[in-house]
């Protein structure tokens, strides 16, 4: 299907699984658990379920809105061309635009990297071919989980590990790129929609079956069930720190894929009278399904069976990579049938990554097609060479990853996310991004909601930035190591392209 000469979605269960899959990914399942072990268990919940609805229910609605509208009234389905259009075809308004294609493209370019660490680990697994560790912890948690460590090292590019030769982890990394490229290349119905409609059914199945897997765990250190009582117990002293609560309103940031540009460039695939307001929940309530109930109840009550509620807290604290990378396969290579559900719990973080890093690759797919009348394949191959190209920076200088994620993938989504909502209901116009957002609704959107995204979320923004900024940005400034500096001039680059980009496109704004 076509409308201005643009692809449409096949079918709405289609679109649905689309958007929950850009939204579910690697941090559903190993960030969120961390989260919430870290910053009161149950009650972080409080501010968690807040923060959705102060926060990301409106936001997801306004890209939904602001995607429909410039994919059907505007012939633009990214940001450049939607805040030209809503702005009074002001140029500064493309250069603002711009951000919304430099954030995914930067967060693809380090993403499908960390993505095929899932696919080397799962290959690694279905094969046998992992680490032996101790049955016991009788060395020490540290010894038990050094093997592990030195499976990820070898990834980060710091280890020389025996069991991981970086060549192995390379050609691993190629398959991942290759994979991503011919889902892309296929095109919104026929490659994105048919992956997701797949994918999507296959990744739940697989979480529930290692959901009763970890269920079913019970060792002299402890048992799951105790884990699911350390994570969701309650302790509300917690709530009396700010950083709790910012520490939510940055994990439903995450969870939703705000910021990304990818909800506005899928959002641009539907039809002008098409409903939003219950698809979006939709896609929400999927994508907490899947963060809360099975990413919670994963990766930290396994770590407590076999370490205890101490040991699991050390582990936590350490990283979500160690949680995930480190501790859940020590563990499943001890349990019986250890490969297999080793293998499932990769796959799973796989098909999670890839279902988000096709959807971040869209945006400035997106814009090549509209903006510069690319056909589809050119636009794929032409994004994904420029991925290829500046993700061997990544692989191969350490410390690049860390500085793209801050700036793009932490401090840029916000700051973007406030963007758009001062674009949409301030500059566009409140009354009119109102009724957008209605628009052909199956439900209607309470009232409510109006001056929550006028007023309280871009308040929320606000803080949630300062926040961060005076939390991270001076450890950030300080570093000036030539490996940082070539990953701020990479970034520099990018967005000082994107931007003539945008500014040059046509401007035939209808």
């Amino acid at each position: 299907m076509a409308q201005n000469g643009r692809e449409q979605w096949a079918t709405k269960i289609g679109l649905i699984l689309a958007m929950a899959g850009n939204a579910i990914g690697l941090g559903n399942f190993l960030r969120f658990p961390v989260q919430a072990a870290e910053n009161g268990g149950g009650a972080f919940m409080i501010p968690y379920l807040v923060a959705l609805i102060l926060i990301g229910i409106p936001l997801m609605w306004v890209e939904w809105a602001m995607g429909r509208y410039g994919g059907s009234v505007l012939g633009h389905g990214t940001t450049p061309g939607i805040f030209y259009g809503m702005s009074g075809r002001k140029r500064w308004a493309k250069v603002l635009g711009a951000i919304g294609l430099w954030i995914p493209m930067v967060v693809a370019i380090y993403y499908v990297y960390v993505e095929s660490w899932t696919l080397g680990y799962a290959l690694k697994f279905l094969f046998g071919m992992v680490p032996k560790v101790k049955a016991s912890a009788g060395g020490g948690q540290s010894e038990y989980l050094k093997p592990f460590k030195d499976f990820l090292t070898t990834y980060l590019g710091a280890g020389k590990g025996k069991f991981f030769k970086p060549t192995f982890a390379y050609v691993v990394f190629l398959v991942t790129f290759v994979i991503n490229y011919y889902i892309l290349y296929r095109g919104v119905v026929e490659g994105i929609e048919a992956f997701a409609k797949r994918a999507m059914p296959l990744l739940y199945i697989m979480a529930v079956v290692l959901l009763v897997r970890v269920f079913l765990l019970e060792t002299p250190n402890g048992s799951a069930v105790q884990g699911l009582g350390f994570l969701w117990t309650p302790n509300f002293e917690a709530l009396k720190r700010p950083e709790v609560w910012v520490a939510a309103a940055g994990q439903v940031f995450f969870t939703l894929s705000l910021g990304f540009s990818a909800i506005v460039a899928f959002a641009s695939y539907i039809d002008r009278d098409d409903d939003i307001a219950l698809s979006g929940l939709t896609t929400a309530s999927l994508n907490e399904f899947a963060e809360v109930i099975l990413g919670g109840s994963i990766a930290i009550p396994a770590a407590v069976a076999f370490f205890g509620v101490a040991g699991t807290v050390s582990i936590a604290k350490s990283g979500a990579f160690n949680l995930g990378f480190v501790s859940l396969p020590a563990i499943f290579v001890n349990t019986p049938g250890g490969m297999f559900f080793g293998f499932l719990w990769f796959f799973l973080l796989f098909f999670a990554g890839l279902t988000s890093s096709i959807a971040i690759t869209q945006p400035f797919i997106t814009f090549l097609q509209d903006d510069y009348g690319m056909s589809r394949k050119k636009a794929v191959t032409i994004t994904m060479l420029l991925i290829f190209v500046v993700v061997q920076f990544v692989i191969f200088i350490p410390g690049v990853l860390d500085e793209m994620d801050f700036w793009a993938g932490t401090i840029g989504l916000v700051f973007f996310a406030l963007v758009e909502i001062i674009m949409f209901f301030w500059i566009f116009d409140a009354n009119k991004a109102w009724e957008e957002m209605n628009r052909g609704g199956i439900i209607r959107i309470p009232k409510f909601f109006y001056y929550v995204t006028r007023y309280i979320t871009p308040v929320f923004l606000v803080v949630l930035l300062g926040f961060w900024t005076v939390d991270y940005l001076p450890k950030f400034l300080k570093n000036v190591s030539w490996q940082v500096m070539v990953a701020r001039v990479i970034m520099l680059a990018l967005f000082v392209g994107f931007a003539f980009l945008a500014l040059k496109a046509d401007e035939e704004v209808e």
